[in-house]
């Protein structure tokens, strides 16, 4: 018999709410429970683009009405290609095609982008009743007849057939259910990213631009921003920019890259004063509230390990396979994790436990999942 006790899902990110919607569209039960007041609470990172791959996985799970307005927030770039120039002289260095992985069939080969936030808040709708604020996941226990998530509270959520992990770089799931075979390695990047008015966009026109300062001593900077022309001229959109640099030439104040707001503004300006004037307004006109800090790390270079089957728990997104932003690849990546378990759980109506689970031992993702039977679904 199917088990209706509600999927759980930790996290509440991109890879999360897109498993939730698919959850909600199939009929299926689930919860999600994420460690942030809202969606606001804190900054939601950089400009994501969307390869094909990604964009048939998302259309593959998203309604008719929800897929449109998706496919409606996206933004659409051509123009140049991808474009780099001197950040200080202004001189073009480097013009080249967008990479075909990131050219859209859906878009007409245009790069195809959309903010975190909004790709969250979309994923959300319809799913906003079944989403547990301020439930910062310790850990999970398998209880007689399913398993439970555990809180940094010392609550736990309602037992569930399966829980999910999806809570990122940093999940106690996957820390968990791997036996701490799961790590995240810090690479050393350091940058801000920011939102400017679409005005201040005016002297690059339309494409994908990278600006590099190779001028300073402790390491360049680079900038990479894109222009989508049809919002140029409304003056209520913001284009997003994302800095970065060698390691060491961006530090966030006490290494706490938490920080929000005109502390990262500064940092970003001071980077930025002797650039040419062509790109000055990107950060002089920047809304200061919206910079924050990042940093990059990824998952160790040798492959995802192997650990004991638990057919009651798996992970899927960052919480298993953290890349970089390089290409996009991350973003693409975990929605089509995303996809595939909500398309397994589907089909089968739902969560199904093995009469005889196997025996041997195999990582949890969500594709051995699926290809050994951790779990029928």
């Amino acid at each position: 018999m199917t088990d209706r006790k509600p999927i759980l899902i930790a996290g509440a990110g991109i890879a999360s709410l897109l498993l939730a919607q698919s959850l909600r569209l199939s009929g299926i039960p689930y919860r999600v429970f994420e460690r942030d007041a809202s969606f606001v609470f804190r900054a939601q990172g950089y400009r994501l683009r969307l390869s094909s791959e990604g964009l048939n996985a998302i259309q593959a799970v998203l309604d008719p009405e929800t897929w449109q307005r998706f496919w409606d927030t996206c933004g659409k770039t051509g123009g140049l290609g991808f474009a780099s120039f001197n950040a200080v002289t202004g001189e073009q260095i480097e013009h080249h095609l967008v990479p075909p992985a990131l050219v859209s069939r859906q878009g007409g080969g245009k790069t195809i982008g959309i903010s975190r936030s909004d790709m969250r808040k979309i994923f959300a709708q319809g799913c906003e009743d079944n989403i547990e604020w301020g439930k910062h996941g310790m850990g999970y226990e398998v209880t007689e007849d399913g398993v439970q998530a555990i809180f940094a509270d010392g609550t736990r959520s309602v037992e569930g057939p399966l829980l999910v992990g999806g809570e990122g770089i940093y999940s106690k799931v996957s820390k968990q259910l791997s036996e701490g075979k799961l790590k995240v390695y810090d690479t050393g990047a350091r940058g801000t990213h920011g939102q400017t008015p679409s005005a201040s966009f005016k002297g690059l026109g339309e494409g994908v631009f990278r600006l590099l300062d190779d001028t300073r001593p402790e390491g360049s900077v680079f900038v990479i921003t894109n222009v989508r022309p049809e919002e140029m001229d409304d003056p209520s959109v913001s284009f997003g920019w994302t800095m970065g640099g060698h390691p060491g030439v961006i530090r966030a104040p006490n290494d706490d890259y938490t920080i929000v707001g005109r502390t990262a503004a500064d940092i970003a300006k001071s980077l930025t004063q002797k650039w040419h004037p062509r790109f000055r307004p990107l950060f002089e006109d920047m809304n200061e509230s919206e910079t924050a800090f990042w940093k990059i790390t990824c998952s160790t270079p040798s492959g995802v390990p192997d650990w004991p089957n638990q057919p009651r728990v798996t992970v899927i997104g960052d919480s298993v396979h953290s890349m970089t932003p390089a290409g996009g690849i991350g973003a693409n990546t975990v929605v089509r994790d995303s996809a595939l378990i909500g398309r397994l759980l589907r089909e089968a109506g739902g969560y199904k436990a093995e009469s005889q689970p196997p025996t041997t031992t195999t990582n949890n993702t969500v594709d051995t999942t699926a290809r050994r039977g951790n779990c029928t679904l």
